[in-house]
């Protein structure tokens, strides 16, 4: 980390306990009190360590779909979208009733291919009618949770849900394995594989100096032999992909059945990790596990201190709002 990283995260630690001490204060809670509360609930103990790794798995997956694509300057805001749709085709394959050897392989590859093509909707349409992939994404977020919707009370309600719209259990043969007695499941080795991958893939490949040519300056892409449609396209389908797999380890190893709603906000905030990450791979890691604490420690806040857990909400919020208010001070401060 050089000088100016370490200015900014001063900068954003110290602007962050101002607000979120701030915001204590007004409901009438100690700030050191309340921050020691939030720590000890996110990862006070084995269970609270799990539960924000579990919490924080869907995140960074829809971070690195978010920020695959941004690296070639692609604003795409459909991790939710692609999630969900993931979900859907990875219970679409479950509802096939393959063998039980090969639920887990099928369903997963459900997933990625889900996640896929609801990327690559967007991408065509920005490849052959120029159509801005940040409104096509956004859209396509509600298209995809609304057929989710759709089938979990209708053609997909198990008649053993008792009324509760959802899918068919998904069986424990289409389950990823758990890691120790926690919850946690391999998605999150999986993601953070991924994401060292990614990493080692945009600092040290010839694609990631492809990705940084075409994104700086798209005019030398012809002169260079290089084609922005081909790589629209493999980096929206690639992020897709991640974006599927979160949603159907989701469905299958966290709540056990395809469900309306389930994804938790998980895309959002995805993307916000992603951009407040600068669309770098190592700090979008750091931040997803930190926003998934945060989000983890909203229960265990309630119960610890009587606080409602959307408290914790209001400091994720305030947490961003630091981050980014940092970063565009320092920004600022080296133009001036």
């Amino acid at each position: 980390m050089n000088g100016t990283q370490l200015q900014r995260a001063g900068l954003a630690i110290a602007a962050f306990a101002a607000l979120a001490g701030g915001f204590f204060g007004l409901i009438g809670r100690g700030p050191l009190e309340m921050l020691q509360a939030i720590v000890m609930a996110a990862a006070g103990s084995r269970y609270a360590v799990g539960e924000s790794l579990l919490r924080a798995t869907p995140i960074l997956l829809c971070a690195l779909a978010t920020l695959v694509p941004a690296r070639l300057g692609l604003v795409s805001v459909g991790a939710e979208g692609q999630l969900y749709f993931g979900a859907l085709v990875g219970t679409g394959a479950l509802l096939l009733a393959p063998a039980p050897s090969l639920q887990l392989p099928v369903v997963l590859l459900g997933g990625l291919v889900g996640g896929a093509v609801w990327a690559l909707l967007p991408a065509l349409l920005r490849v052959v009618a120029d159509v801005n992939e940040t409104i096509s994404t956004l859209m396509l977020n509600y298209v995809a949770s609304l057929l989710v919707t759709w089938l979990v009370y209708g053609p997909w309600k198990s008649p053993q849900s008792q009324g509760w719209p959802a899918s068919i259990e998904f069986p424990d043969s289409a389950r990823l394995p758990l890691l120790g007695d926690s919850r946690v499941h391999a998605g999150l080795l999986v993601a953070l594989v991924m994401g060292i991958v990614l990493h080692l893939l945009f600092t040290r490949s010839r694609w990631g100096l492809v990705l940084d040519v075409l994104r700086s300056n798209p005019r030398l892409a012809p002169l260079a032999g290089l084609s922005i449609a081909r790589q629209v396209l493999l980096t929206m389908a690639i992020g897709g992909a991640l974006a599927g797999l979160a949603g159907i380890a989701e469905t299958a190893s966290v709540q056990g059945r395809l469900q309306a709603a389930f994804a938790n906000g998980a895309g959002l905030s995805g993307f916000l990790v992603a951009w407040l990450a600068g669309s770098r791979v190592l700090p979008a890691m750091a931040l997803a596990l930190l926003v998934g604490g945060l989000l983890a420690a909203g229960d265990g806040l309630q119960m610890m201190t009587s606080v409602p857990s959307s408290a914790v909400l209001v400091v994720q919020g305030l947490m961003f709002v630091a981050l980014l208010g940092a970063g565009g001070w320092r920004s600022e401060v080296a133009r001036g």
